[in-house]
């Protein structure tokens, strides 16, 4: 094992195996990449967006199956405007949902209680992937936000005071 930082055997931030301050939270899809950009971090954000934009026009086009399949049922223009209206009210929802959820930690009580209400909205949800993606990976100003803050707090904490105080001059 290399005593090196910054080696593929020692994490890049840590000496001799000893961690020299707060590590960074991976992201789903891009893991640390985020904080420096590197390790096709431009390629993962691109393939993150093709990807959640390809699933969301295929759910679209999964919803249109459903959609045809309740005019050829004959259920009636009541319940079809119904079905129309809770998905796209329940996407609304979802998109706004995921998109709070990159600038500010969820409340997971509240998550538990939107599970069905996301499920149903998931177009939403993956439009919002794809949107965010566009210009950072999903999550990655909330994530540098709270490893800024962290480091400056290690920073803060392990700095090292100038000389002896024992030895200050008394008045």
């Amino acid at each position: 094992m290399s005593d090196e930082p910054g080696t593929p055997d020692t994490p890049a931030g840590s000496t001799g195996g000893r961690p020299s301050g707060p590590r960074p939270e991976p992201l789903r899809f891009f893991g640390t990449s985020w904080v420096d950009h590197d390790n096709g971090y431009a390629g993962r954000r691109a393939a993150v967006s093709a990807g959640s934009l390809a699933a969301a026009v295929a759910s679209c086009l999964v919803l249109r199956f459903a959609y045809q399949g309740l005019r050829i049922a004959n259920t009636g223009s009541f319940v079809t405007v119904l079905v129309v209206a809770m998905f796209a009210i329940c996407s609304a929802l979802a998109f706004r949902n995921t998109w709070d959820g990159f600038g500010k930690r969820p409340d997971p009580d509240r998550q538990a209680s939107l599970r069905g209400l996301l499920a149903i909205g998931f177009v939403g949800s993956l439009l919002a992937y794809f949107v965010r993606s566009l210009t950072e990976a999903p999550g990655e100003g909330l994530h540098r936000q709270e490893y800024d803050t962290a480091r400056a707090e290690h920073e803060r904490r392990t700095t090292r005071r100038t000389g002896n105080p024992s030895k200050k001059r008394r008045r």
